[in-house]
């Protein structure tokens, strides 16, 4: 039997690199690069922090999406996730 390593990869959004150069904290890890305007964490399930998921990832928003919405947080599919209401 042979071992199997998964290794997780990410980028650094522009967004990103502003707030780093900023000195404003940054998500810890990898950020899925479907999103942009905040770091949604790569993870089994990603909820919106105000909303009613059981997690265990929480974004808070919003966040437009730019790829595929793989966590569904764009509800009305307007562009923009985790909209505060």
């Amino acid at each position: 039997m042979s071992a199997v390593m998964v290794l997780a990869l990410g980028c650094l959004t522009a967004q990103g690199a502003q707030a780093a150069q900023a000195g404003q904290p940054r998500a810890a890890g990898p950020c899925d690069a479907n999103y942009t305007g905040g770091c949604v964490p790569i993870a089994r399930d990603v909820d919106c922090s105000s909303g009613s998921g059981n997690g265990p990832a929480y974004v808070t928003g919003p966040v437009q999406v730019i790829g595929t919405d793989v966590y569904g947080l764009d509800r009305d599919n307007d562009g923009i996730g985790c909209e505060q209401s």
